[in-house]
C-alpha cells in the first residue's frame, strides 16, 4: 500500500507484447475505456502542424504544482505519495520526505526518493510546451493550469532517464523499458484527447504504431476537470 494514499488496485495484463497497466488510486486515472480503446481514440486525434514555440512558458501554465484539487497538499506531493512505496512524510501527511519507486516505468529500475536531492521527476506524460504548441496557447489559463496538474498528466519517473525525454513527442521519444510503451502511449492519447489537442502527422503514425502491437490497450480516463477553479491565474 502506498503511504498516505488510498489503496491502489493494479491490473498487469501482457498483450502482443507489451505489459498493460491501469492503476487506480487517489488521483490517479479512475477508469477505463474497452478493450482497443486506446487504438481507437487515437486513431480519432485532429492532425495539424505543430505550431511555434513562441511564446510559451512554463509560467503560462500556472505556478508549479498548484494545488487545484483543494486537499491541502501540493500536486507534487499528490503523486508522489500516489507512485511511491514506503511513503514517509516530513510534518503531516502532505510532504514526502522519502518513498520508493520499486520499478520506474521509464527505466524499469528501482529509484530511491529523498527529499531535497531527489533521483525522481514528476514528468508532464505530455509536455507542457508540446502541449503548447498543439493547440493550448490558445486556452484560457484555467485550462492550462488545469492541465498542469491533473493527475492523469503526471508520472513518478527515474528523473535520469526523463531528462532524456525533453519535450518529446511519440514520435521522438519512447521510455527505455518497452514493456510500459503501450501504456505509455495510451496515457499521452488520453490526455490529447481529454484536453482536445492535436497532433502531427508523424506523432499520430507512431501512436498508432505502438498500439496496434498492443491492440486490446484500454483508455485511461479520470483525473482532475479541465478547468482549474478561478483563485489560480497564470502569467
Amino acid at each position: 500500500m502506498r503511504g498516505g494514499a488510498a489503496a491502489a488496485v493494479v491490473l498487469v495484463f501482457a498483450v502482443a507484447g507489451c505489459k498493460a497497466e491501469t492503476t487506480t488510486g487517489s488521483g490517479g486515472p479512475e477508469e477505463t475505456g474497452g478493450s482497443g480503446a486506446a487504438l481507437t481514440a487515437a486513431e480519432s486525434l485532429t492532425v495539424k502542424g505543430r505550431a511555434p514555440k513562441t511564446g510559451y512558458d512554463r509560467d503560462r501554465f500556472g505556478t508549479a504544482w498548484a494545488d487545484t484539487d483543494s486537499n491541502d497538499c501540493d500536486t507534487r506531493d499528490d503523486i508522489l505519495k500516489r507512485d511511491l512505496e514506503d511513503v514517509k512524510f516530513t510534518g503531516g501527511d502532505c510532504k514526502v520526505s522519502y518513498g520508493v519507486l520499486e520499478s520506474d516505468p521509464y527505466s524499469g529500475k528501482e529509484v530511491t526518493y529523498r527529499r531535497g536531492r531527489s533521483q525522481v521527476d514528476i514528468d508532464h506524460v505530455v509536455a507542457l510546451s508540446d502541449a503548447w504548441q498543439k493547440g493550448a496557447k490558445y486556452w484560457d489559463a484555467g485550462k492550462r493550469i488545469a492541465l498542469a496538474n491533473d493527475p492523469l498528466n503526471l508520472l513518478a519517473v527515474d528523473a535520469s532517464t526523463n531528462r532524456s525525454k525533453g519535450d518529446g513527442d511519440t514520435a521522438t521519444w519512447l521510455p527505455p523499458n518497452k514493456g510500459y510503451r503501450c501504456t505509455y502511449v495510451a496515457a499521452q492519447v488520453a490526455v490529447k484527447k481529454k484536453y482536445q489537442l492535436w497532433v502531427t502527422a508523424a506523432e499520430k503514425s507512431a501512436m498508432e504504431k505502438v498500439l496496434s502491437g498492443c491492440p486490446g490497450q484500454k483508455l485511461p480516463t479520470g483525473g482532475n476537470p479541465t478547468e482549474a477553479p478561478p483563485r489560480f491565474h497564470a502569467d
